[in-house]
């Protein structure tokens, strides 16, 4: 189960451009559509579950879909295998400067990702919002839920969606049917996961100075404080780095986070690996992923387990039905900004996007298809 799991997590950690929106895109694709490892409530409520817990969004999504397969080994190696690719080109990025990054058939190829990741962006929303928005007043939530980050584009703004959609739905959905939480999370993990998260948070809180310990010390705390993902990160950790790491190496890791796929939490790797002695980079740059990652992969089992001891609730299975909805309605502000300008420059590649649309709602291609066309279209557009 172990391998399965890992290599599953591996190839969409070799493939998953676009941020954490197009990270639960892909993550449906596969885990949802195609594999069927999980319902479309529950991965729906794993979402929702991780715009409210601080630390890196898409990671606890898989997290808690290895979790859901295969226990807690299922959960590690969820963890290792979406993780693992962007950490070594991390270091790589570290040893080697970013000089390749300035060659035609880069540029390209990863001008073609940023169309891929739009693509199934869309497809989520269209997939979600099919099932979580079926009613006038799901619609109504979903569209007001997009206005308000539009309209709230600060990094608290996911999180406090997420409270305020909960209390409209308890409050103008309670009554209506909802879905039980049909988690298995055990008490026990959860509760040990709570005492070490905990346990960790205050000793990390204490630890000040210099070396590889006030890095892992501070990388931790900044885990277990951001609400908002990847991008919420750089200004937390520029604060609780500002003595260890230089603003250089901050910005330049930021922009190789956002070049490489996966998640953008391993800008840790990189200043680990950047900030190691000679012969321990390696070691610095693990020691720094695992430090940021913790917290929000401990807190994700902590949640869990409450979640599903609380579901049967129908005030919560309305604040779910609203969450739900919000989710959709986070999706369509983040594909509208930043997402779209960012992604799409011109009417030929709005095209593009459209046309690859279609074929992913038709066909269904596996992700790996997906991603062979899009590299090589962006290989055929940077040489000719």
């Amino acid at each position: 189960m172990f391998l399965t799991i890992f290599w599953k997590f591996l190839l969409l950690g070799c493939t998953s451009f676009g941020g954490p929106a197009a990270h639960i895109g892909y993550f449906r694709k596969e885990f949802v559509e195609r594999l069927g490892w999980a319902s479309e409530t529950e991965y729906a409520q794993w979402v929702a579950l991780s715009q409210i817990m601080p630390g890196p969004g898409s990671s606890q999504v898989g997290f808690a879909l290895g979790y859901h397969r295969g226990g807690i080994v299922g959960a590690i190696a969820a963890f290792i295998g979406f993780t693992l690719p962007s950490v070594v080109l991390m270091c790589v990025f570290a040893t080697l400067g970013s000089q390749f990054s300035e060659y035609s058939a880069f540029i390209g190829i990863l001008g073609a990702l940023k169309l891929m990741a739009v693509v199934v962006i869309l497809d989520a929303i269209w997939g979600m919002g099919s099932s979580f928005c079926q009613s006038y007043r799901t619609r109504l939530i979903a569209i007001l839920s997009m206005l308000f980050m539009l309209l709230w584009p600060l990094g608290l703004g996911s999180l406090l969606l997420i409270i305020l959609a909960g209390v409209a739905g308890a409050l103008w959905l309670g009554e209506t049917q909802g879905k039980v939480f049909t988690g298995r999370m055990s008490a026990k993990v959860a509760y040990l996961a709570l005492g070490l998260f905990s346990i960790l948070f205050i000793v990390t809180a204490l630890i000040h100075g210099s070396g590889w310990l006030a890095l892992a010390a501070e990388l931790f705390q900044a885990g277990s404080l951001v609400f908002g993902g990847g991008h919420v990160v750089l200004p937390l950790m520029s604060e609780q780095l500002a003595d260890l790491v230089s603003t250089t190496n901050l910005l330049t890791g930021y922009a190789a986070a956002q070049a490489v796929p996966g998640p953008m939490f391993t800008l840790a790797s990189y200043l680990g690996a950047v900030s190691a002695p000679d012969g321990q980079m390696l070691a610095w740059a693990l020691l720094a992923t695992l430090a940021i990652f913790l917290p929000g992969l401990l807190l994700m089992l902590v949640g869990q387990h409450f979640w599903q001891g609380l579901s049967h609730y129908s005030r919560l299975q309305g604040a779910v039905a609203a969450i739900n909805a919000a989710v959709v309605g986070l999706l369509i502000a983040t594909l509208l900004f930043p997402i779209l300008p960012s992604s799409v420059g011109s009417v030929w590649q709005a095209l593009i996007v459209v046309v690859a649309f279609v074929w992913l709602r038709w066909q269904k291609p596996a992700i790996w298809q997906l991603v062979a066309v899009f590299v090589l279209g962006g290989l055929v557009t940077a040489l000719f």
